[in-house]
């Protein structure tokens, strides 16, 4: 029975060691979001670059950002450990406009990677070069601007 709440007790610090990282690495980048979403050829866009965070975290953060940008494209990019992850989502109704693979492939190539790939309204992908996260964001924007005119 000790061992058992023992187990309990580790599994809900993780839980909460793993959250606290997650509102650190969101709130303690260099780049907030906190002036909200930027023009790019017309289309909304928030990107932002974090430290730390847990590359399968992507997902539910850009989507969340693109719950916050209402209609546009969010990107998300994550260093850890020298790599960098990267994530973008397009909203629904802009996905007839704006690939979300296309902008994913774009920030990769940056990163040092090749590939990258998932649905028309969230991709994601990863390279080697984390330094290059800003980099990345900003190969996102250039294939956004192309795309949107």
């Amino acid at each position: 029975m000790r061992v058992a709440s023992l187990v309990e007790s580790n599994r809900r610090l993780e839980k909460e060691l793993a959250d606290a990282k997650k509102a650190l690495a969101m709130g303690g980048s260099g780049k907030s979001d906190a002036a909200g979403p930027e023009d790019v050829a017309g289309l909304k866009f928030l990107g932002q670059v974090v430290e730390g965070l847990d590359p399968k975290g992507l997902r539910g953060e850009v989507d969340g950002m693109k719950q916050r940008v209402g209609s546009g494209i969010a990107a998300l990019v994550a260093v850890s450990e020298g790599r960098a992850s990267v994530a973008v989502g397009v909203t629904d109704d802009l996905v007839g406009q704006v690939s979300a693979v296309d902008l994913v492939k774009a920030a990769v190539a940056a990163l040092g990677g090749q590939g990258g790939g998932g649905r028309p309204d969230m991709a994601q992908g990863g390279g080697p070069d984390g330094d290059k996260a800003e980099e990345a964001l900003a190969a996102v924007r250039e294939a956004l601007a192309r795309v949107a005119v």
